[in-house]
């Protein structure tokens, strides 16, 4: 099986496309060496993927037919990825967690979302046609 499409059938990509493309890129290594999206996978073969700024490790154990369920990822590839990768993917997620404190700076789009809902207020919902155009009237004056 192409080696692309045992990563997507074991589940460490979304998509085959997006398994190629990581190829493309030499993310993806069997051994030392940097393999094209075509290279066939055999039992026993380590293969090993950067992704998300992290070296994962797999050997692959036996060749599924087609895409497998989660369940069954086990049976044919088994994770031999050193756990400080995954202690810096932990520390990683989070650091991203809390990107800044609340109340400081603008509010997000999100943040201005919670604050209408909680004040009541909806979008148009603040001023009325006729209010708005006294307060453009208004200001009309002013400026002459």
């Amino acid at each position: 099986m192409r080696i692309d499409k045992y990563l997507w059938s074991v589940r460490f990509y979304k998509t085959r496309t997006i398994a190629a493309e990581d190829i493309k890129k030499n993310r993806v290594s069997i051994g030392e060496n940097s393999v094209k999206a075509s290279k066939e996978v055999k039992p026993g073969d380590v293969i090993k993927i950067r992704k998300n700024q992290i070296d994962y490790k797999v050997k692959v154990l036996d060749i599924p037919k087609s895409r497998v369920g989660a369940k069954l990822v086990p049976l044919y590839a088994v994770d031999m990825t050193e756990k400080e990768q995954y202690e810096i993917l932990s520390l990683r997620k989070a650091t991203q967690d809390y990107y800044r404190q609340k109340g400081i700076g603008r509010p997000t789009k999100k943040d201005r979302r919670e604050i209408d809902d909680y004040a009541g207020v909806g979008f148009g919902d603040a001023m009325e046609n006729e209010e708005w155009d006294s307060f453009f009237q208004q200001n009309k004056e002013e400026a002459d």
